[in-house]
């Protein structure tokens, strides 16, 4: 589980920064040159390069060089781990919340008895 915490971590480190949330975002729908993911953006091109650095060391994307351009796509396999640890946090969260309004309820009730 350490390595898997670690990784987790990483993910969200890289996608806590716009850019790099709006890079995610774009590669959702399919593989793209470095050029055109920087397209957008108002940065120089090796500032926009470190954001796709950090997204790579997290595992959330791979590049690969064709001819003279770098193609970046999206690795779903990180993305669904951090969608897995979510929706096991909102589990945990749902489940306080059940117990609590339950221990409101009781309360509520004790209080209505006296």
């Amino acid at each position: 589980m350490p390595n898997q915490t670690r990784s987790i971590e990483s993910s969200f480190a890289a996608l806590s920064d716009p850019t790099r949330l709006a890079v995610i975002a774009r590669l959702c729908a399919g593989p793209a040159t470095v050029s055109d993911l920087a397209r957008p953006f108002d940065m120089a091109l090796p500032s926009f390069t470190q954001h796709l650095g950090v997204l790579e060391k997290a595992g959330l994307i791979t590049s690969r060089r064709k001819g003279r351009a770098r193609h970046v796509s999206l690795n779903s396999e990180a993305l669904r781990a951090a969608e897995d640890w979510l929706a096991h946090a909102r589990r945990e969260w749902e489940a306080r919340f059940d117990r609590f309004e339950a221990h409101l309820a009781r309360t509520q009730q004790e209080n209505e008895d006296d």
